[in-house]
């Protein structure tokens, strides 16, 4: 955990995907460290009540303070279309209504407004999102608490919601609000679509700068995909599926049943995370799954489609 300088500077850009040649200095990763653990420990602390205006303060401090995560990150690929080849998989064809939970700088959204969807961003702070998307297409913005969306939009009105990189930021007392919140605005048979990082290969946030073993920043909870599917069922969402890697969708030309085919591919993630967590030392249990992430078996980063009854 004692890592510093070049190494430390060098792990941090990867971590937060900073141009190479961005002017990063040990003393921003520091001050990075401390107000995140602060930030971390007030969010966790929240009570209801309080909360969104509680992680609307601490979002927009953090990106205010720390300006260079929205400054100096790489722009989206040059190829929008083969990095969201997996998103545009699962969603299908357009035209289609769909709300992102959390849309940070819009690229994905963004994408999607293009390619002919109705859609609308949202973000709980506007220090991201709607600043960085404008004039665009098919595309509005709001803002929400992420959790309790019936109060914020019409109810069965959406197709399709999403959301990339979210779920580990709410408080982990909020998953199943959340979900009933995703639910409740989805039309009869939408689908709630989401990725977010797996706790075996992380910790994801800056806690991996460090070396931590487990998340101490606002990834307030890395999941299982066990976990969350057994959320998603407790809420009452169905036909719950892992979407095939974008090369293999394209079997479907050859009669290859996405549906049938994503919930096996679900049932291997399941099988192979419930091996992981035989290792016991946490270490150990994240070569493992890295390598196997690398050798195209394990997928860390969870991707899953739910369906609202």
């Amino acid at each position: 955990m004692e890592v510093r300088g070049a190494e430390l500077i060098a792990r941090y850009k990867s971590n937060y995907m900073i141009r190479p040649e961005a002017e990063i200095t040990e003393d921003m990763i520091l001050t990075h460290w401390q107000l995140e653990k602060e930030l971390t420990q007030k969010l966790l602390e929240s009570n209801p009540e309080k909360r969104w205006e509680i992680f609307e303060q601490s979002y927009s401090q953090l990106y205010r303070d720390l300006n260079w995560l929205n400054d100096l990150t790489k722009q989206t690929r040059s190829d929008p279309t083969w990095q969201f080849a997996i998103w545009t998989a699962a969603i299908g064809l357009p035209p289609q209504t769909i709300y992102e939970i959390g849309s940070g700088k819009g690229d994905l959204i963004a994408y999607l407004s293009k390619q002919g969807f109705d859609c609308k961003g949202t973000e709980i702070t506007r220090e991201r999102g709607e600043q960085h998307v404008v004039n665009q297409p098919n595309l509005s913005w709001g803002n929400s608490d992420g959790i309790h969306l019936q109060q914020f939009e019409p109810a069965a009105h959406y197709n399709v919601v999403i959301s990339c990189q979210v779920i580990e930021h709410l408080h982990p007392e909020d998953l199943q609000a959340h979900l009933r919140g995703c639910a409740a605005i989805l039309e009869p048979k939408g689908r709630y679509i989401f990725s977010t990082p797996h706790r075996f290969t992380g910790p994801h946030d800056i806690s991996a700068v460090f070396k931590y073993d487990l998340a101490q920043g606002m990834h307030l909870k890395e999941y299982r995909y066990s976990e969350l599917v057994a959320a998603l069922k407790q809420v009452g969402y169905r036909q719950i599926c892992c979407p095939l890697p974008p090369v293999v969708q394209r079997l479907t030309q050859f009669g290859l049943q996405p549906q049938r085919w994503g919930e096996a591919y679900l049932q291997l993630m399941l099988g192979l995370e419930a091996l992981l967590a035989l290792i016991p030392v946490l270490s150990l249990r994240r070569t493992v799954a890295k390598a196997l992430r690398r050798l195209l078996v394990f997928r860390d980063n969870i991707f899953l489609v739910a369906q609202k009854i």
